[in-house]
């Protein structure tokens, strides 16, 4: 558990020593100036940190509140190649640090050691960047763009992983998709991540992964005969099925088949949502993914002792808690908006969100992660009042810790969920499961 004391070392370490090195490292600063690294990288993580659409006037202000003068034009000379192998670099450094909060206590989650969510999220970037970053190809408007992979541990809130790679990459060409998972951990992770090799290495290292299930992975019964999943379906069960299989051509995997059927209302969103995306491939959607819709389909190797159906069904829903920490980076931190047309000064930015995105997350981390009902993006809006006297005590440890005591004090008080009966938020339906 990371403590107070513990941050305010981090963010220290970081935005001092490491940004001072990653200045010279990069060849940002080639001879003494007042704008070294340590000042820059302040000045456009704290600037965009506490308002994403600051201009140049406003940076220049939080560089004075860091303790160094520049004008705006000054610091808009600045950007450039060299800026951006600077913030990639503190970027690198921020990766690094272990930020964790205490556990959080509810029963299902606590059976695992770990609830590991993994997901992708992608950031258009300007053309020029396209030789270094090339995206999906031009038809779409993403010749160049940035593929984000991160996970995280739901029970704590540390982020284990934060890969960088061209927009083009398929979400299993991210590093993170092969990393280690410790044992007794649980893995989340959404279809494009779905691999049987990565599952059997899962399973080789004594860790748990619940998936959905790829509709045309081959399925077979203990006994080696090959299943056609939607006659299954059709003939074997109502509402629900629960059944060892074996998952995959050459891999044959042994693990549970957990299907439940949804509401009417919901297999006409997907079928709808299905036939959109064939037509816009120009196909035809097949009947089997149209009679699939219908139910939801999970693989996983955690035995029945340890996790019903039902429970399954509960976790498989979190996994979109990445995507809301995705959507608090972009639609709060604007990860992907920008006020200039400069193609070095907006990668620049980018990088410089990002640190600034984590360095949010290490203050949520710490001083509201424990409590189920967490609204981050109320914890984030309250943060962001306190950022630009968090810039200002940033080289005082006693000052810097006593700005952070106060912002958990705020986020302690409030940040919270309203509760919603009709469609409950997943920390309503894991307290439903509380015995």
């Amino acid at each position: 558990m990371t403590t107070v004391t513990e941050l305010t070392g981090s963010m220290q370490t970081l935005l001092v020593e490491a940004a001072e090195q990653a200045g010279r490292s990069s060849g940002f600063v080639r001879r003494r100036s007042k704008l070294g690294g340590g000042e820059f990288a302040q000045a456009l993580v704290f600037g965009w940190l506490a308002n994403p659409d600051s201009t140049l006037e406003q940076l220049s202000q939080t560089a004075a509140a860091v303790g160094v003068r520049v004008s705006p034009q000054g610091l808009d000379a600045r950007f450039g190649p060299a800026s951006a192998e600077c913030m990639r670099l503190v970027l690198a450094a921020a990766v690094q640090r272990a930020v964790a909060a205490e556990p959080i206590h509810l029963g299902l989650l606590s059976r695992f050691d770990a609830v590991v969510l993994v997901d992708g999220s992608v950031v258009g970037l300007p053309g020029e960047l396209a030789e270094a970053f090339p995206g999906c190809g031009t038809a779409s408007g993403t010749s160049a763009s940035l593929k984000i992979g991160v996970s995280f541990d739901l029970l704590t809130g540390r982020l284990g992983v934060l890969d960088l790679l061209p927009g083009k990459e398929h979400d299993r060409s991210l590093p993170l998709q092969r990393a280690d998972v410790q044992p007794g951990a649980l893995r989340l992770a959404d279809l494009g991540f779905f691999d049987l090799k990565v599952l059997q290495a899962l399973d080789n290292q004594k860790a748990y992964w619940l998936t959905q299930m790829q509709v045309q992975t081959a399925i077979y019964d203990p006994e080696g005969k090959r299943l056609d999943l939607p006659t299954l379906l059709k003939h074997k069960c109502k509402r629900r099925l629960e059944t060892r299989v074996l998952v995959g051509a050459d891999s044959r995997i042994s693990c549970r088949l957990l299907a439940m059927r949804v509401p009417k209302h919901v297999a006409k969103v997907r079928r709808e949502r299905l036939h959109s995306e064939a037509r816009r491939r120009k196909q035809t959607a097949s009947q089997a993914r149209l009679a699939l819709c219908a139910w939801t389909v999970l693989i996983s190797n955690v035995e029945q002792e340890l996790l019903s159906l039902e429970e399954a069904m509960v976790l498989a829903r979190l996994r979109w808690q990445i995507e809301l920490l995705f959507k608090l980076w972009k639609s709060h931190g604007k990860l992907d908006e920008w006020r200039s047309h400069k193609p070095w000064r907006i990668l620049t930015e980018v990088y410089a969100k990002l640190v600034a995105m984590l360095i949010q997350h290490w203050i949520l981390v710490v001083g509201c992660w424990q409590y189920p009902d967490r609204s981050l993006t109320k914890a984030a809006q309250a943060v962001r009042g306190w950022v630009l006297y968090l810039a200002s005590t940033l080289r005082s440890t006693r000052a810097l810790t006593a700005a952070l005591i106060d912002i958990h004090r705020c986020l302690q008080t409030g940040c919270r969920i309203n509760k919603r009966s009709a469609r409950p938020h997943a920390y309503q339906l894991l307290l439903a499961l509380e015995p």
